[in-house]
């Protein structure tokens, strides 16, 4: 499984966003995975402001990665050229790349965002 990174800032602050059931699953799955763009879009949004972190983005994504026992998946140029030819239905760029990546890996995605469905997705809320 894969978080979407909305599901990453949740689980990091333990937010209630995220549904008991998500949690007691990302908890079970022997691997859960973060998209490297999800530290893109949280360094994006802390530097705009738009998020408070209690370190600099590096610093902070690294220790949720490692405080939670997550992995992360880099952007490859197969998820690159995926994430480009998806169906316009999502115009989130950095939310295309998770897609992508859940695509290619046939991985579930931890999201509330219904769009991802549309994608053959299977999601957690």
């Amino acid at each position: 499984m894969i978080l979407d990174t909305c599901a990453l800032l949740w689980l990091a602050s333990g937010d209630k966003k995220l549904s008991g059931a998500a949690l007691r699953q990302i908890n079970e799955a022997p691997s859960v995975y973060v998209s490297a763009i999800s530290g893109f879009e949280i360094a994006l949004k802390a530097a705009n402001g738009k998020l408070k972190l209690p370190r600099p983005p590096q610093e902070w994504f690294e220790n949720v990665v490692k405080h939670h026992g997550l992995a992360v998946l880099p952007l490859e140029l197969n998820v690159c050229v995926t994430a480009a030819q998806l169906p316009p239905i999502h115009d989130d760029p950095c939310d295309r790349f998770i897609i992508a990546t859940a695509q290619i890996g046939g991985l579930e995605v931890v999201t509330t965002d219904e769009r991802f469905v549309e994608y053959g997705i299977t999601v957690l809320s």
